[in-house]
């Protein structure tokens, strides 16, 4: 018994060590990048392009379709999900593939307009610096702005007003839920669902888009089926 202890006041330790050293790294390389340039700059360097469009310019189903897909909880919890992230492990071991990431809306913001697009665990690390700096700073309306305006959604394509004006010839305000489920699922990997790159992987992403709605309560599993 008492060794058991000492094994489990080792194991905590090390835990507490490992967590720290890990806080440090991640806080650093944030620290550092904003040295570059202040989160804010990054910002309005988003929300003064041209072709910005602010949330009450997006149509409904559009919102929804990103929230189903990319984040459902979105409005239910801070800037790191952790169910999201428990959810994704599991997914992941169970199906032996690494598709899920667990990232919220507001992590894939940091990650477009704050660090570059390298997967390694220290730009993860700041990634969740970032997105609590941003909850911090901005509202939720404000932050889902900013991520439909620094995504891409391929063919040169970098923010949904180009996108819908590309792919449509429309603003993203007159997008209808077809066109509004295809667009919602292009970031995810824009040079496999982009619809000019490959048409039946970007229908299959879409209906993967109309299922989630349907799941969490955005349309009915008839509107669904019509498109």
């Amino acid at each position: 018994m008492k060794l058991f202890r000492k094994i489990l006041i080792i194991l905590l330790l090390l835990f507490v060590v490992v967590t720290t050293i890990l806080f440090v790294i991640g806080f650093s390389y944030y620290s550092n990048t904003l040295k570059q340039k202040p989160l804010m700059t990054r910002v309005e360097e988003i929300t003064s392009k041209e072709h910005y469009t602010s949330f009450d310019k997006l149509p409904e189903n559009y919102i929804h379709a990103v929230i189903a897909v990319e984040d459902h909880r979105y409005y239910n919890h801070g800037p790191i999900d952790p169910i999201g992230i428990a959810r994704a492990f599991y997914t992941n071991i169970r199906d032996g593939e690494f598709d899920e990431g667990g990232s919220t809306i507001t992590q894939q913001v940091a990650k477009n307009i704050v660090f570059n697009q390298d997967k390694n665990i220290v730009r993860k690390l700041g990634e969740i610096f970032a997105a609590y700096d941003l909850e911090k700073n901005y509202s939720k309306d404000e932050i889902f702005a900013l991520y439909v305006n620094s995504s891409y959604f391929g063919d040169g394509y970098y923010c949904i007003y180009d996108a819908s004006m590309g792919y449509y010839q429309k603003e993203p305000k007159d997008l209808t839920l077809s066109e509004a489920s295809m667009l919602a699922g292009v970031p995810n990997a824009p040079s496999v669902y982009a619809p000019t790159v490959n048409p039946d992987l970007a229908k299959k992403r879409q209906k993967h888009v109309l299922n989630k709605m349907v799941e969490y309560g955005y349309i009915s599993r008839e509107e669904a089926d019509s498109i």
